[in-house]
Order: C-alpha cells, then sequence, then structure tokens
C-alpha cells in the first residue's frame, strides 16, 4: 500500500507504545499524563448533561456551529476573564481538545519545510503533529524558569520561523513555569520580530501553592501590539474531564477563521453533547471547588514525590521541584557508578514493575538521554513510595 510520503518523518508515539507493557499485574506507573479518574467531578456531570438535555436538547444533540456551541463560547469567555484575558465569544473557537487546536495550527501555518520553534523538551504529539505537516522544528532550551529566552530570541533572529511554541506553565515534560520577566520578553520578542507565538495552557489551573505569572495572552495587555501575534490554547481535560474533549482556541480573527475553515473538513464540530454539558457545569459554579480538589491532591502527591526521589535515589537523578502540573522532569547523573541512560534505566525499572517514561522522544533535536518523565496524577501517596523506592533497587 501506498502511504502519503508526510507519514515518513513520524512515528507512533513512544509513550503509546510503552502502554502496551503495562498489563503486567502489580506494576505501578508514573508513565502516563491522565488526570486521576478519582478526581472527576461525576455527580457535576451528571447534573450538567441532564440540565443540557432538559434545557435546549435540540442544541445538544443537533449538528451545530464549527465555531462552537454559542453557550460555551459565553461561559469560556466568562472563564477566561476570571484569568485576565479580555476575548469575546466570538474571538475563540471550540476545539476536540487542544490537541485539534495544535492540528489545525499545522493544517493553516505550516508549509513543507516551514521552520517552527518549540522548547527542548516540549510535548511529545507537537512534534508529532508539526512534523506531519513538514515542520522543521528547532529546539530552544528549558530550564527551571521555562524557555531560555536569550536563546529564543537567537533562534528567532536566526530562523525566522513560521511561529513558536511553548507551554509556559507547568509544562509537559518539564514541569517548569516561565517566569514573569521572560514572559514579557517573549511578548517583546513578537512585536520585535512580528512572530507568532502559540501559548499551550492545559495546565495552568494546577498550582498547588501561589497562582502561577498571568498567561502570556493576559499579559499582552501590557505590550502594546503584541495581541495580534498570540495564540492561546486551552483545555478542559486536566481539570474536568478528558472524555469531555473541550478546548478552545484564542487568536487573530484571520487564523481563526482558516482553523474554522479546516475543522469543517475534519470533524465538522466539537460534540455538541460535550459542549451543552461543560457549558452547563461552568455556568453551575462547581469549577472552584472542583480545582481547589484537584490542586490539593495533586500537591499532596508531588511533594510526596520529591521526597521520595531525594530518599531513595538520593545524588544519582536530579530534578526541579513542580509547583504545579503533573510531571517531574528528572535527569540521571550517573553518581556513584549508577545509571546515566533512562533507556537502560527504562528497561530495569518495568523488570522491578514500576514504570515511567524516558525523556529522549520530548526532543525535536539533540535528545538527552539523561532525562526521564514522572506523572504523580494517578498514584496515591503510597504507590508514590513504593514506586519510587522500586525506582531506587532498579539503578
Amino acid at each position: 500500500m501506498q502511504f502519503a510520503s508526510r507519514l515518513d518523518n513520524v512515528e507512533t508515539s513512544a509513550i503509546r507504545e510503552l502502554f502496551k507493557l503495562l498489563g503486567t499485574p502489580g506494576i505501578i506507573s508514573f508513565a502516563g499524563g491522565f488526570p486521576d479518574s478519582a478526581m472527576f467531578d461525576v455527580e457535576g456531570l451528571k447534573e450538567a448533561s441532564a440540565r443540557a438535555l432538559a434545557e435546549e436538547p435540540g442544541g445538544a444533540l443537533q449538528y451545530g456551529a464549527t465555531e462552537g456551541y454559542e453557550p460555551l463560547r459565553t461561559q469560556l469567555s466568562d472563564f477566561m476573564k476570571t484569568k485576565g484575558v479580555e476575548v469575546a465569544p466570538s474571538g475563540l473557537i471550540v476545539t476536540t481538545g487542544s490537541q485539534q487546536a495544535l492540528d489545525l495550527l499545522g493544517k493553516t501555518l505550516i508549509s513543507p519545510g516551514d521552520k517552527v520553534i518549540v522548547e527542548g523538551p516540549t510535548f511529545l504529539a507537537t512534534i508529532q503533529c508539526f512534523r506531519l505537516y513538514g515542520a522543521h522544528l528547532i529546539s530552544a532550551p528549558v530550564d527551571a524558569d521555562g524557555v531560555n529566552t536569550e536563546r529564543l530570541e537567537a533562534l528567532i533572529a536566526e530562523h525566522r520561523p513560521k511561529f513558536v511554541y511553548l507551554i509556559p506553565t507547568f509544562g509537559n515534560p518539564s514541569g517548569a513555569m516561565l517566569s514573569l520577566e521572560r514572559r514579557r520578553k517573549v511578548l517583546e520578542m513578537a512585536v520585535k520580530y512580528q512572530t507568532l507565538v502559540v501559548e499551550d495552557d492545559p495546565y495552568g489551573d494546577l498550582y498547588f501553592g501561589a497562582p502561577p505569572p498571568p498567561s502570556i495572552m493576559a499579559l499582552s495587555a501590557e505590550v502594546p501590539g503584541s495581541r495580534e501575534h498570540i495564540v492561546h490554547c486551552g483545555s478542559l481535560s486536566k481539570v474536568l474531564s478528558p472524555g469531555l474533549r473541550i478546548g478552545w482556541m484564542i487568536g487573530p480573527a484571520e487564523l481563526l477563521a482558516k482553523a474554522t475553515m479546516c475543522k469543517q473538513f475534519s470533524d465538522a464540530h466539537t460534540s455538541t453533547f460535550a459542549q451543552a454539558t461543560a457549558a452547563q457545569y461552568l455556568r453551575s459554579g462547581r469549577m472552584p471547588a472542583t480545582l481547589a480538589n484537584v490542586r490539593q491532591v495533586y500537591g499532596e502527591r508531588a511533594r510526596a514525590m520529591g521526597a521520595a526521589l531525594k530518599r531513595e535515589m538520593g545524588e544519582a537523578i536530579t530534578f526541579t521541584q513542580p509547583n504545579g502540573g503533573l510531571f517531574f522532569w528528572a535527569r540521571l547523573t550517573g553518581a556513584g557508578g549508577k545509571i546515566a541512560d533512562a533507556n537502560v534505566f527504562a528497561k530495569r525499572a518495568i523488570e522491578q514493575l514500576v514504570a515511567f517514561v524516558p525523556g529522549a522522544p520530548f526532543f525535536a533535536e539533540n535528545p538527552e538521554l539523561a532525562t526521564l518523565r514522572l506523572s504523580f496524577a494517578t498514584a496515591n501517596v503510597e504507590k508514590i513510595d513504593e514506586g519510587i523506592a522500586r525506582l531506587g533497587k532498579a539503578l
């Protein structure tokens, strides 16, 4: 069978492939990036779906506008205002998860050979998606304060990319939070170089202490001329339910128009029933309590994992304690003759019935073999302690 040549540049997800190994009884997994299903507000969602069917069954069950169900767009507009972003309902489109927003950006912006700057490391599915459309990906390094803006500016000046893709708040996989100073620098660069910046923000509401700095889009109000160069992608997947597949994209009107056209070709519209349910849920006022709960639970698990890593692995691993999100990003040091290659470590960890994701696939170029990603989202404190103890034995 003759497949499209664009498939030559992509591979199946290393994470999805790893899941094939996780059926072994007794295994503790830190591999997935899923929220804990025990955190879902099932009663609230049941009530929201019942109200959707009772109050507007036609809107919930019929075909809908590609741009999104209008009551949901209104609720999302209000939700974004609580986070400092002024956007009219018509200024955003609803997507089938934020993953579709990335795909629509690929379809509307990337021609084969176009340069796109991403973080190193970055979300694996972004690498795969943009490469599918023929992008030449360039990595900007990340540290504990997010993307290195000095290096990012040098790369923008050198390559003049079609756009820059960032996960500034508790990134996947880095867990890093872009500092306020660096966020302002990104906005200044967007204006200086007339470069589009895509802000992917699925984790921004999952903070464990003080709130993170305002989003890049929220801060754009402080940097004249920057808003027209910013695209913001949001999602309810990590805070409410990934099964709803509700995401949204805010950006320049001409980009949203092209993205809407491409969305018509792929799914016509995001599930109207899911949209109506999400709209009712947001309108119900239950979201603040839901967020408070997930922040408390995930924060406790993150602290437990940090303590266990220090206790069980000592100088053999380095990491920055995350202040939000779902992930630890760590590096093997090889201290004391211990393993320094995460791929080798992953195989030995599976033998100890514990799993994580080696870090190399998260790099678009120059993969760092000593790195790894650990998720604390779906394991309780007891399992975290046991799983990290097993990792210590695997060293």
